[in-house]
Formats: C-alpha cells, sequence, structure tokens
C-alpha cells in the first residue's frame, strides 16, 4: 500500500477526483475542480493514498478551535473506490489523521456520517477506531 500523500498540486487534485465523486456523486466532473479549491481554501486539507496513479481513497478535513471541541479536526469526507473497498485504505487515512492530530495537539476528532444499511461498513471502521457515538446531528436546510 502507498503512503499517504497530502494533495496540493493539480495532478494530485484531479487523481482524487474519482474518489471524491465516489462519495459526492452529485459532484461533476465540471464542477470537481472549483469545488475543491474552495473546500481546500477554507483551512481543509485533503489526503490520499494512491494506486496506478489515482486515489484509491481521500480524506478532506478541517481544522479549527471553537469553545465547544477546543482544538479539533473535523473529517468532512472519506472515500475509497469500490474497486479498493475492503483493502484498508480508509482505516491508513484515520490512521493518518490521527497521528497528524497528535503530533499537531489536536483535543478531539469529529465526523458525523449518514445512518443506512450501505454504511455499516463505515461505522464498523468509527468504532473499531474508537469513535463514540456522541450525539445526534442536526439540519437546516434554507
Amino acid at each position: 500500500m502507498s503512503p499517504i500523500l497530502t494533495a496540493s498540486t493539480d495532478s494530485d487534485i484531479l487523481k482524487c477526483r474519482r474518489a471524491v465523486q465516489a462519495l459526492r456523486p452529485l459532484l461533476t466532473n465540471e464542477a470537481y475542480e472549483i469545488a475543491i479549491r474552495k473546500t481546500l481554501a477554507d483551512n481543509r486539507l485533503m489526503i490520499f493514498a494512491e494506486e496506478n496513479n489515482e486515489a484509491a481513497a481521500i480524506a478532506v478535513f478541517e481544522t479549527g478551535y471553537n469553545l465547544f471541541r477546543g482544538k479539533y479536526i473535523y473529517i468532512d469526507d472519506l472515500s475509497t473506490l469500490p474497486e479498493y473497498r475492503g483493502k484498508g485504505y480508509a482505516g491508513k487515512l484515520l490512521d493518518w489523521i490521527f497521528d497528524f492530530a497528535r503530533k499537531e495537539n489536536y483535543d478531539q476528532i469529529h465526523l458525523d456520517s449518514g445512518v443506512s444499511e450501505s454504511r455499516t461498513d463505515a461505522h464498523r471502521l468509527y468504532l473499531n477506531k474508537r469513535f463514540e457515538v456522541a450525539s445526534l446531528h442536526f439540519t437546516a436546510k434554507l
């Protein structure tokens, strides 16, 4: 398995497109680059594991500080291409984030995950990585 890389160049960002779209299928090829650049400009990083000159899996996370969480990381996106699922890529990305958080003295790592039968494997991974179900997340669309 390849090392974890930070997507920082145009080439890296393009390598990650299919893995991002596996989680965000409404993100068209035409909208992808603008959306990723806006996302990364908002205090976020995208990391990936590369196989065959593309990202087998990606994670996008923000860093910040607030009164509730202290110094935190929030994982926005964690996605693995279907042909690489079940091979440890997402776990390796999470391990990288945990190592980064420890080195940079973050207090907490957060993520939200949709609830459906198709998310069972993801939830199993999060629980195995010692995440706790800590709250309900409410949303009001405007």
